[in-house]
């Protein structure tokens, strides 16, 4: 395995090359955790709730409460019509992203959220689902969330332009603040392990020392999982805020 920390991002073939016209859909590294996170995700529910018991087994809670943690977020940023027509849209996103971080974070393994590509798709899909479900449902009234009631008349242009700005930026920093933060996380996380052989194959007193990096990775190590937990749910919350704006445009 090499020591660069860059390595563990890289996207790697497992299949023989597959094309589709112009398009590569050669089966990679990245591919084979996304389809693990949606199986292993799928997997536990249906597993969790095969007996629907009244007095919940430990798995069953487990389910439960996350599929009611997401249905109290979806109704508090969205309301009761979020939850009927966005649940299950909040609920899957959630669950994938949060899979994807966890199965991520074991050693040699693959994070596909640490691949921009992938949290672009994703934000691009909330996006475009604001924007489709925000006209057909206001039609030009859905104009309204670029213009904020009680804004006075002469700077009202100016506050258009940054309303129309922030608007068409969301997938942006949407994308890029998943991506970010599993990149910067998975990347510490590889120095600090990386000094632990480094140090201890030196030799006395620099042996010793390699307690504290060691110390520090496991650490991070735990911070990351709580890292994990937190981006898949503030992913999750900005969609509901957003598809909130889609239901409501109005300031």
């Amino acid at each position: 395995m090499s020591n660069d920390p860059i390595h563990q991002f890289h996207i790697n073939p497992i299949s023989p090359p597959i094309h589709l016209g112009a398009i590569d859909a050669t089966f990679t590294n990245a591919s084979l955790f996304m389809v693990a996170g949606v199986a292993v995700a799928s997997g536990f529910m249906a597993w969790a709730m095969r007996s629907q018991a009244l007095v919940p087994n430990r798995a069953q809670s487990v389910a439960e409460i996350g599929y009611s943690f997401i249905h109290g977020m979806v109704k508090d940023a969205a309301g009761e019509e979020g939850v009927k027509r966005f649940f299950p849209f909040v609920f899957t996103l959630f669950t994938f992203i949060f899979m994807a971080n966890m199965l991520g974070m074991f050693p040699y393994w693959f994070a596909p959220t640490s691949q921009i590509i992938v949290t672009a798709t994703m934000a691009l899909m909330v996006f475009f689902t604001v924007l489709i479900i925000g006209i057909a449902k206001n039609g030009a009234k859905f104009l309204k969330l670029f213009v904020p009631s009680g804004v006075p008349i002469y700077i009202l242009p100016f506050v258009v332009l940054i309303e129309i700005i922030s608007f068409f930026s969301r997938p942006l920093s949407h994308a890029v603040r998943l991506w970010a933060n599993v990149l910067a996380g998975h990347l510490v996380l590889k120095v600090f392990a990386g000094f632990v052989p480094m140090m201890a194959a030196a030799g006395g007193i620099v042996a010793i020392g390699s307690v504290l990096p060691l110390t520090m990775t496991v650490a991070l190590y735990a911070l990351e999982f709580l890292v994990a937990f937190l981006q898949a749910y503030v992913f999750a919350l900005l969609t509901c805020i957003y598809l909130n704006d889609a239901l409501h445009p109005g300031h």
